[in-house]
């Protein structure tokens, strides 16, 4: 059985993933197109306790994503916004704010796999040309035709993704199945037909 969905990326994996840099994703967090997201031991915010998973504002830790390279790895934020609000937050307590890490900061799976499908990124992934592949391609095509046909369009990619992985696993001779992102670009064409995307 495939294991679930990635939970988070880190911002260093989510760059090499994409081929760009941290800057680049700040930037893109900043316009609202995905969330940065990380983890708090406790601050206090005037009245409220906050802990756990925060969404972080890139432009409040600005010298983190210097482009250079040349700033520093570990930033105290004032403002966080706690999860399942929608509202700042101002940190009273520690007085300074609390610590955050550049190595700490993380992208949900859910929030990449969406920027992925929404800017065709993996699309742009080159394969190699008349090299032989040692996952049977035609079989999973058939395979999907048949999951269609038998019980319909799944609500998402991912739970097609996830039947598929499932289906490579049951047929395996070798135990190797492809990873998540090669069956998704693999997948992404028929999934945009069968949902009339153009």
């Amino acid at each position: 059985m495939a294991l679930p969905q990635r939970a988070f990326f880190t911002l260093h994996e989510t760059a090499s993933r994409w081929g760009c840099t941290i800057a680049d994703i700040g930037g893109w967090a900043t316009e609202g197109k995905l969330d940065i997201v990380t983890g708090i031991s406790l601050a206090i915010c005037g009245d409220e306790k906050v802990s756990g998973k925060i969404t972080i504002s890139p432009m409040d830790m600005l010298p983190l994503f210097r482009r250079a390279g040349t700033g520093p790895t570990v930033i105290k934020l004032q403002r966080i916004k706690p999860e399942h609000s929608q509202d700042w937050c101002y940190v009273t307590e520690p007085a300074d704010g609390v610590e955050v890490s550049i190595a700490d900061l993380l992208i949900s799976g859910q929030d990449v796999l969406r920027f992925e499908d929404e800017y065709d990124l993996l699309r742009r992934i080159g394969g190699g040309t008349g090299a032989l592949s040692p996952y049977d391609w035609e079989g999973m095509y058939v395979a999907l035709l048949k999951r269609v046909h038998e019980h319909g369009i799944p609500e998402t990619q991912a739970e097609l993704i996830g039947y598929l992985q499932d289906w490579f696993a049951d047929v395996a001779e070798n135990g190797e199945i492809p990873d998540e992102s090669t069956i998704r670009r693999r997948l992404r064409p028929f999934w945009r037909a069968l949902r009339g995307e153009k």
